[in-house]
């Protein structure tokens, strides 16, 4: 599992940890792990580090400290070594004397000529987006010349992700302790490249943020034994589809049985649009495990979605079956309940413009989970899954921008679905399924159509379960 901390929290675990080492014990751990990230950059760039241009820019914190520190020891490796301070007045004492010691210098402009610029601008505690001082120093970065940044972008809120002004874009991201929310949720993670963690010896609490891996995705994936039948594998229901959207039933089907169900009934009118497609499908009411209600129903079936809230089976709604949503109608459910909105639909739930989801991502699914008192997928760029009362949240790790097509979110329901059916969490369905999706996606490349996404998920999931 990877996890990730607010900075609230590493700022204790670094302040204790502190207290019982040397004094600039912490910032040299990180300054070595920053140059030897810079180092190998260079190295695999143009063969070596002696005769690199190295520009630094240098923020008042202790994240220009970092980068001074670093650019120290690319100097006396043989780099020539330049900082830029967005303060002249306010740059680290002991980080500036080191990388004049080692034979770097001080310029108040950017050099039009580098090998690589290391963003130390902002530390972890930066909010609002880069000010004047600091966007211009990064208005000046040459084009085509690789940015690593100093614990994460300058910029880029690191508990949320958001991004309220001018910021930085990286190629590689040297964060230190811990990984920070805002690495791993858009619109902050799309700036900030490959993220390598330098590991200084931190002891972490709870995370604010989780993100699961293949080994975790292994252990949670059900598995049939020879006990097994179709019953006991789980029965899946879905309704779902319209005279306008029959496509959107068939989908949903594919995806839940290639999602490990034991059976597939389908309620709804486009039935045989489905039998045609997959003759294994039951139809017609009977007893389930999970309902997945929503896709391509259209307008006027609030009241099936209804029905299918009032029994006692596991629910997924999606699409078309989040609208009007009554939140204590959820709230009273005591079955689980899994509700997967896109970013327009998250808006239109909590009342607010779509932007403001996109731009918050992460408290958009808190508020959905609290609000609803659910289990919230929150669809996009970032897929994040957020349960009510629960930390951490979920941030799924894989997709690709192919899986922006439509039907893809049909496919998912009807995997999430099935593994709802089959007795995981709502959390651990949603985010399984979330993570066989984007594997999926990748797998089929692009561009893709999503039944050939249905099609490689029995593929992906033997690749999970059997590396």
């Amino acid at each position: 599992m990877r996890t990730a901390y607010s900075v609230d929290t590493v700022r204790a675990a670094e302040r204790e940890l502190m207290a019982r080492l040397p004094e600039g014990t912490l910032m040299q751990r990180a300054a070595a792990g920053l140059a030897a990230a810079c180092a190998g950059l260079l190295a695999r760039r143009r063969g070596r580090v002696y005769g690199a241009r190295v520009v630094l820019l240098v923020g008042p914190g202790d994240n220009g400290g970092d980068a001074l520190y670093a650019g120290a020891r690319l100097a006396r490796r043989g780099a020539g070594v330049t900082a830029v301070p967005m303060d002249p007045e306010r740059m680290h004492t002991g980080g500036l004397a080191a990388l004049r010691a080692a034979g770097g210098r001080v310029e108040q402009a950017v050099p039009q000529r580098a090998d690589l610029v290391v963003d130390g601008l902002l530390g972890i505690g930066g909010r609002g987006g880069l000010r004047p001082a600091g966007a211009a120093l990064v208005e000046r970065i040459p084009p085509g010349v690789p940015v690593v940044a100093v614990d994460l972008p300058s910029g880029v809120d690191a508990d949320t992700g958001e991004v309220a002004g001018p910021a930085v874009t990286v190629e590689v991201t040297v964060t230190f302790g811990a990984y920070k929310p805002g690495l791993l949720i858009d619109p902050g993670a799309s700036r900030a490249g490959a993220v390598h963690l330098v590991d200084i010896g931190l002891e972490l609490p709870e995370p604010e943020l989780e993100a699961l891996q293949h080994a975790d995705v292994a252990e949670l994936l059900p598995e049939p034994t020879a006990s097994s039948d179709k019953y006991r594998r789980g029965v899946v229901g879905i309704v779902a589809g319209s005279a306008q959207y029959p496509g959107a039933a068939v989908l949903a089907v594919a995806g839940a049985l290639r999602g490990g169900a034991g059976a597939v009934r389908y309620v709804g009118p486009a039935a045989d649009a489905v039998l045609a497609r997959y003759p294994e499908t039951l139809i017609g009411p009977g007893r389930v495990q999970a309902w997945v209600i929503g896709p391509g129903l259209g307008e006027g079936r609030a009241g099936e979605v209804a029905d299918v809230l009032a029994g006692d089976a596991a629910v997924l709604v999606d699409a078309d079956g989040l609208r009007g949503l009554d939140p204590q109608v959820l709230r009273a459910r005591t079955a689980p309940t899994l509700l997967t909105p896109h970013a327009g639909e998250a808006a239109a739930l909590l009342g607010v413009a779509r932007e403001a989801v996109e731009a918050g991502r992460l408290a958009a699914v808190r508020r959905l989970a609290e609000r609803y008192g659910a289990t919230v997928l929150l669809k996009g760029s970032t897929t994040l899954v957020a349960s009510a009362g629960v930390r951490p949240v979920r941030v799924n790790p894989t997709g690709t921008p192919w899986l922006a097509t439509a039907g893809s979110g049909d496919v998912l329901s009807g995997l999430a679905g099935s593994l709802l059916a089959a007795g995981l969490s709502a959390a651990d369905a949603g985010s399984v399924a979330a993570y066989l999706h984007g594997l999926a996606a990748r797998r089929t490349g692009g561009p893709l159509l999503a039944h050939a996404l249905a099609e490689a998920l029995p593929a992906t999931w033997q690749d999970t379960t059997h590396p």
